[in-house]
């Protein structure tokens, strides 16, 4: 979906549920949080005295706090599950999850195989996998972040089946740590990975399965590990706010 798209329909939840409230709260995702965050602060500069909140937790959290109400509307960075049809999701984007090295990493490519393996913690050094010799700092999400889950579900993985170096919350920290030490590798949103590598952040993105990591090949659906990008409300809130 176009980035204008995207406004639009974050506008219009903003908009609509603002409405009998001078505040807003957003939270969820972490991919789905810098974007919401600079449309936040367009919309405060064009309504004076509105305030929006945006806060990040992963998508577990923007599920709970929309359904508890504690968030007007939760980020999820994923499809609604059969056990969430009480609320309603509104697509804005999509994104991928791609495998993130550091940039002076020699290797470059993993198959599926040897990911599985390298987080089952039975390729432990770079060496076996064309690298240097040198131990490898697994890098894995925490848990209730969408990210992992696609990730395990995509590796076919347990999470008990993990053995972690490190264990991260959002997008930001994960690049940050795989940017800090060379022999890390870890996995983060295709979005958040591309733009910061564009800055001269030192990291690169492993293609998947021959197919480079990038939005452009997640836009047009060649890259393996996709997701739709959500904002969340309780069903029928949006209609109650703004009649």
């Amino acid at each position: 979906m176009r980035y204008i798209q995207a406004i639009l329909i974050c506008s219009f939840l903003i908009s609509s549920l603002v409405l009998a409230n001078e505040r807003l709260t957003l939270t969820g995702s972490s991919t789905v949080a810098p974007l919401m965050m600079e449309i936040a602060k367009r919309f405060e500069q064009k309504n004076p005295g509105m305030r929006v909140d945006v806060q990040m937790g992963g998508s577990s959290r923007g599920i709970a706090d929309a359904r508890s109400g504690l968030a007007d509307i939760g980020m999820v960075s994923r499809a609604l599950k059969d056990g969430e049809k009480d609320l309603k999701a509104f697509t804005i984007a999509k994104d991928g999850v791609c495998i993130i090295l550091h940039k002076s990493n020699a290797v470059s490519k993993l198959s599926k195989e040897q990911i599985v393996k390298i987080y089952k913690g039975l390729i432990k050094n770079w060496k076996d996998v064309g690298g240097k010799d040198a131990a490898i700092t697994v890098v894995n999400k925490a848990e209730g972040r969408s990210t992992l889950e696609l990730f395990l579900h995509h590796f076919k993985l347990k999470n008990t089946e993990i053995k972690p170096s490190v264990v991260i919350g959002d997008n930001e920290q994960g690049i940050k740590t795989v940017s800090g030490s060379p022999n890390a590798i870890g996995y983060v949103s295709i979005g958040s990975a591309e733009y910061d590598a564009s800055q001269g952040v030192a990291i690169k993105l492993l293609p998947m399965d021959g197919v480079a990591a990038s939005i452009e090949n997640v836009k047009t659906e060649k890259f393996p590990i996709s997701r739709p990008l959500n904002l969340v409300t309780k069903e029928g809130r949006t209609q109650r706010q703004a009649t």
